[in-house]
């Protein structure tokens, strides 16, 4: 048998990325970390960052946190954590065709969302508005999702994942590649996948899908997914950067609009609205007069309160609330 050749895994990585990555993509070695630490012997900097994530509390949290309805009765809607594996499959995909950083784009993926708070885009709206008015600021889930995994978990990730996770939303684009190929799939994913759960949970009827977009798209969530990664991949080439073609990109922002206007700010929506509004603002004025015990060294009233919050599963909110609310026996 013949002998592995005596290279360390380091240099080894390095020429299978020569080999077989874009000059645009982002290189594994060096890693850069506010903390230095030895690189592993056998896995890349972005792997470690990977792996760190996924062995994280938070990251096993998402099971429990609300995608889209609130502790819905089947068991095939899906959960953040879902949304997140679904966004990584796709955003590895897409990085592999354009060969960038397979590692990188997944590391940002599983971690993107890991500040989210309980209950959806209305738990995130309340939990903003509580803030704002308390504390002159808003709360964004992005840039929580980096405190989390610098300050709460202490992950010491990688500077290139810890851009890729504060930036896949809001106004600044990532500073990679990688970072914006899942800014743009983790819309393609919660777009399509919200489609299913609405179609499922009977808020949408397939008929109720706007005809031009679906007839562009495809009519599966797998079609319109296939059409969107094809476009992004094929335009993202010729432009050396991560775009979309006006025609599907224009197609998929319509259909997103769509989403908003019947799905997460629609009336089954504002119908649970008032109910987790109560539970989110009882919670934080309870917590706001007697802030919880620190997550973190050194954290103000206000991170306390938010850390606490925005960190709860659906299921611990309700708990917490129905011990706030109800009266407590002998």
């Amino acid at each position: 048998m013949t002998k592995l050749a005596r290279i360390s895994f380091r240099e080894r990585i390095e020429r299978a990325e020569g080999a077989r990555h874009s000059a645009l993509a982002t290189p594994s070695y060096p890693a850069r970390r506010v903390r230095e630490e030895p690189d592993s012997d056998h896995r890349t900097p972005f792997q470690r960052d990977r792996d760190r994530i996924v062995h994280s509390k938070s990251f096993r949290r998402l099971k429990h946190k609300t995608q889209v309805f609130i502790a819905p009765e089947g068991d095939h809607y899906r959960t953040r954590l879902t949304h997140t594996l679904e966004t990584s499959g796709i955003a590895r995909n897409a990085a592999r065709a354009l060969g960038l950083n397979e590692d990188l784009t997944e590391a940002i993926s599983l971690g993107h969302d890991l500040g989210h708070p309980p209950f959806g885009h209305i738990g995130e709206d309340v939990l903003d508005e509580c803030v704002r008015a308390r504390w002159g600021h808003g709360f964004r889930h992005n840039e929580h999702s980096l405190r989390v995994v610098d300050r709460i978990e202490r992950l010491n990730l990688t500077e290139q994942v810890r851009d890729g996770i504060l930036r896949h939303t809001g106004p600044e684009p990532p500073a990679t590649l990688e970072g914006r190929i899942v800014r743009l799939v983790d819309r393609i994913a919660y777009i399509n996948h919200d489609i299913d759960d609405a179609i499922r949970a009977g808020v949408l009827a397939f008929d109720d899908l706007p005809r031009d977009e679906i007839e562009l798209l495809g009519a599966t969530g797998s079609d319109r997914i296939e059409t969107l990664v094809v476009d992004l991949l094929d335009r993202s080439e010729e432009a050396g950067d991560i775009v979309q073609g006006e025609e599907v990109g224009g197609a998929m922002l319509r259909l997103r609009e769509f989403m908003f206007e019947r799905v997460y700010l629609g009336k089954d929506a504002r119908r649970e609205t008032p109910r987790i509004e109560r539970v989110m603002r009882a919670l934080f004025e309870r917590y706001a007069a007697d802030p919880p015990p620190p997550l973190t060294a050194g954290a103000s009233d206000e991170q306390r309160v938010v850390d606490w919050l925005a960190g709860m599963t659906d299921r611990f909110a309700l708990r917490a609330f129905a011990d706030l609310s109800l009266p407590q026996g002998l």
